[in-house]
């Protein structure tokens, strides 16, 4: 049984769908504490022959809240960023496919930050063709909550009766695979190759938003880009 733990990002970059695609059961934290510096609720996009970041701004509120307990703000334009998307991939070949998709997603009038990105990418999965009945929330898995980090881990893992925990590349320092072995779990890292497609003839820019995948490329092509990964 294959495991894979993240936090909830908008529209993330192609190494997260990667992930959801390679595990057994991919688990989602909606009762973490929310992180400003991650992606979670902002991407990266191309503006003007150069690389953008959108955000979902949020309703101003304790550091301390879980991602499941933070709202999103009043102020969210989604007419402007749903504007600035069309602006901006027009001219890509699946636009006329991929931006109402994208814009019902964006149009979403949910309030609760978790619901909103999880439905997101629930659709994205059902775009790509991809199982989103994987797709598990932490809080609901029977674990003492008040872990943290590699020990939460593995408290899940045990819980799910996982053999193998794939983690992101960019955690490689975070876990100790002698740790993990030691409760009989394989601990592996997924490291994405890069695969280079055509944005307008430009410079190539990787690891942007899905959505930028998504309207350069067919959902069968881009299926294929899922295995394009390393495991460590």
């Amino acid at each position: 049984m294959k495991i894979g733990i993240m936090q909830p990002y908008f529209m993330p970059y192609i190494g997260y769908l990667q992930l959801i695609d390679l595990v057994d059961i991919f688990v989602i934290y909606d009762n973490i504490q929310y992180t400003k510096k991650g992606w979670i609720n902002r991407n990266r996009f191309i503006q003007n022959k150069d690389v953008q970041t959108f955000t979902i701004p949020l309703k101003k509120d304790s550091d301390y809240l879980y991602i499941s307990e933070r709202k999103i703000a009043d102020s969210f334009n989604r007419e402007k960023l749903c504007n600035q998307l069309m602006n901006s991939y027009r001219k890509a070949p699946y636009f006329d496919d991929v931006y109402p998709l994208i814009c019902r997603m964006i149009n979403n009038n949910e309030e609760n930050l978790f619901k909103y990105i999880s439905e997101s990418l629930n659709n994205v999965c059902k775009y790509l063709y991809m199982d989103s009945s994987k797709i598990i929330i932490s809080s609901k898995i029977r674990i003492d909550h008040t872990l943290k980090s590699e020990e939460k881990v593995i408290a899940i893992c045990n819980s799910l009766s996982a053999t193998e925990y794939i983690n992101p590349i960019g955690g490689i320092d975070l876990y100790s695979k002698s740790r993990f072995a030691s409760k009989n779990i394989d601990l592996k890292f997924l490291k994405p190759r890069a695969v280079p497609y055509s944005q307008f003839g430009n410079k190539f820019f990787p690891n942007l938003s899905i959505i930028d995948v998504m309207m350069f490329n067919d959902p069968d092509l881009i299926k294929k880009y899922l295995s394009h990964y390393d495991l460590i």
